[in-house]
């Protein structure tokens, strides 16, 4: 069984290689035997992390730095021409390939129609012309306003052979940019699938705060720079209050990008209370969580280990899968809009949540319990039709 994985893989981001990191230990337990290698956006370091083999999404190695001169814009437009061959070889050399997690299918976040929305539908398009199934497995979709980007993303649903999602409400994006969700599965986060590892030792009364190199959304780029100042002068005061009464600080990142913002509030607050976390993966982000008293955070997968160790959280929500995360793990009160921080209401609110700290906390263990289960049935029928003892078995769509 020739299993290939597709994404924004090994480039950075700690919630695109825990969703490779869960699906690789499920995979590995259920079919050992199976080979996997990936076609993503940083090879050497899935090769080095996971062990698997893996080539490089892209033709063009300037496919994400901004194009001003002649050559980088001849560059990236031959790139387009090749990666349509490139993207179609690889897929023919597998059974079956796996988009595991991430939001794929969303802009919540800024992107051009021409960088991985063209790259999915590459990769879907040639599965279906080559008859290899491409799954998109426990996948975040929104609302897309910019045409050429939604065109491209409907048109990777459509195609590919096998649909589930992280939640509901990307089920229902998906659905109204006319692809038909009516067999589709929602189940929980693939991160939660990942061991809970023990916490780390942390002081008395600590606070997480995980910070993003935030600009707004796909739609927000005329604002953007506004928006960003907006969101770290907010954070910034709201941990100087909490160095201020005496709390220890832990910065948590999610992504490379990030780092500025944390040394950004480390220089204007100034205080052996306030520290960087620095952890390298999800699990360490977990543990780091798993040792607060509680977490303020702002990036998807800071909040899905915040809530998967079980410690009461608030979101600085910036797009509608935070809101709906948080409501589901019985946290919905406890959202701030990261567009615009206010250092004063987000200090009332956390007030608020450690208030509720032990009641939010037997919330947090009855509804992780219930999500392992969902998740480990899940896991289980999607390894029967994806990965079936014969390789030339037919996948069938799995129903919700």
């Amino acid at each position: 069984m020739r299993v290939g994985v597709f994404g924004l893989l090994g480039s950075g981001n700690l919630g695109n290689d825990g969703s490779l990191e869960a699906l690789l230990g499920h995979l590995r337990a259920a079919r050992p035997e199976a080979v996997v290698d990936a076609l993503c956006g940083g090879p050497e370091a899935v090769t080095a992390r996971y062990g698997i083999p893996a080539t490089r999404l892209h033709w063009f190695r300037g496919e994400y730095r901004t194009a001003s001169r002649a050559g980088a814009i001849a560059g990236k437009g031959l790139g387009k021409l090749v990666d349509a061959f490139r993207t179609a070889a690889w897929v023919r050399r597998h059974d079956v390939v796996v988009v595991p997690g991430m939001g794929v299918l969303e802009a919540t976040l800024p992107l051009r129609p021409w960088g991985f929305p063209y790259a999915l539908f590459l990769l879907c398009a040639s599965g279906r012309l080559l008859g290899v199934p491409v799954a998109l497995v426990g996948v975040g979709a929104a609302p897309i306003g910019e045409r050429a980007t939604r065109t491209l993303v409907r048109w990777s649903g459509r195609l590919a052979a096998h649909r589930s999602y992280r939640d509901a409400a990307s089920r229902e994006a998906m659905r109204a940019m006319g692809v038909d969700t009516a067999r589709d599965a929602v189940h929980p986060d693939l991160a939660f699938a990942l061991p809970a590892p023990p916490p780390v030792a942390a002081a008395p009364g600590t606070v997480c705060v995980g910070v993003m190199d935030f600009h707004g959304g796909n739609d927000d780029r005329a604002e953007a720079g506004e928006i960003h100042r907006r969101y770290v002068e907010g954070t910034t005061r709201f941990v100087g209050a909490l160095a201020a009464e005496g709390r220890p600080v832990r910065l948590l990142t999610g992504d490379g990008a990030d780092t500025a913002v944390v040394e950004a509030i480390l220089r204007a607050v100034d205080s052996p209370l306030v520290t960087a976390a620095g952890a390298a993966s999800l699990a360490e982000l977990t543990a780091e969580a798993a040792a607060a008293d509680a977490v303020v955070a702002t990036r998807y997968h800071n909040l899905v280990c915040a809530l998967k160790a079980g410690t009461p959280t608030l979101a600085l929500s910036y797009a509608a899968k935070s809101d709906a995360l948080m409501a589901e793990r019985g946290l919905g009160a406890y959202c701030h809009p990261a567009r615009a921080v206010d250092a004063d209401r987000l200090l009332s609110q956390f007030r608020e949540l450690e208030k509720e700290a032990d009641g939010l906390r037997r919330i947090l263990a009855d509804r992780n319990r219930d999500a392992a289960r969902r998740l480990d049935d899940h896991l289980t029928a999607l390894t029967a039709a994806l990965f079936p003892a014969s390789a030339s078995a037919s996948i069938p769509r799995e129903t919700p």
